[in-house]
């Protein structure tokens, strides 16, 4: 299915212990330009963020919104640090050895020393954060997607319609060729007559002239390449898939034909349909810098 490049995607995704909310935007870029902003504590899962992004995006600008929150009213543990109470209490014992003093010691009196216990923040389970984490930023990912593909759904049939109206106009010009060719000869040999008055007209040198006219006004050629790369296009949007490139070139080849037949226009009706099919390229060439 054809993708446009814009999108939005938002997933939200919670234990009993965090949650985790991912936004996300694209927009049309030239290449795939992946911005992710993560809070500091997270910063640890950033590649395998981008790994799961890049199997759902392959071209355009995403920016990235991670949020982390913690659930738990209380997410801090008391440590208690044995080596460091067991030197405070071989201390006070030598102390009162040495001063023969009465020995008092107590847990009361031990836990009051600098880091015997102390205050941590209870470390989360990697592995379920990841899980969460990848949960979110999938299902962000997948909505995003819905989004471009039915944006992408809207511009392959406006893309058609635009397409088929210019095969029409291209098929006309074809058509007026003949005609063209039968005025210009009627032109010449009424010309001729006035200017000969009764002098019989040489048909050869007649011939040549309306063929030498013909030659330059021709636009058989660049009809046929134009109606080709129309088709070619046409097959592109029905295949879908990652085709935004591959327009992009053949939108450009169109206003290449669509340029020369302008130039070769002899008759005010073509020059004007000329100039329509430019238009009409120039309008599917801006929305096709949207498709992926």
């Amino acid at each position: 299915m054809l993708k446009s490049m814009t999108g939005f995607g938002r997933c939200e995704k919670a234990d009993a212990e965090r949650k985790v909310v991912v936004e996300m935007k694209a927009v049309n870029h030239r290449y795939l330009d992946i911005n992710v902003k993560i809070p500091k504590k997270l910063s640890f899962y950033e590649a395998g963020i981008r790994s799961i992004l890049k199997k759902y995006i392959s071209r355009g600008k995403a920016d990235v919104f991670i949020s982390f929150e913690e659930l738990k009213s209380n997410n801090v543990c008391v440590k208690y640090n044995e080596a460091i109470a067991k030197e405070y209490y071989d201390s006070l014992k030598k102390m009162a050895e040495t001063f023969d003093v009465k020995d008092d010691i107590s847990v009361s009196l031990l836990s009051n020393y600098p880091e015997v216990l102390t205050l941590e923040e209870e470390e989360s389970d990697e592995q379920e954060l990841w899980h969460l984490i990848e949960e979110a930023v999938t299902g962000a990912s997948v909505q995003l997607v819905e989004s471009r593909s039915q944006e992408g759904e809207n511009l392959s049939r406006d893309l058609c319609d635009k397409l088929n109206a210019m095969l029409q106009v291209v098929r006309t010009i074809e058509g007026m060729s003949p005609q063209i060719l039968n005025e210009y000869r009627d032109k010449l040999r009424n010309k001729v007559e006035e200017l000969l008055g009764d002098t019989k007209i040489d048909e050869s040198i007649l011939a040549t002239e309306v063929t030498i006219f013909a030659d330059k006004i021709c636009v058989d050629e660049e009809t046929v390449r134009l109606k080709s790369h129309i088709e070619n296009m046409l097959s592109c949007l029905k295949q879908g898939e990652e085709v935004g490139r591959r327009l992009d070139f053949i939108a450009q080849e169109m206003n290449r034909e669509a340029n020369t037949i302008l130039s070769k226009a002899n008759n005010i009706d073509i020059t004007n349909m000329a100039i329509d099919l430019k238009t009409e390229i120039e309008k599917i060439r801006e929305q096709i810098q949207n498709i992926e």
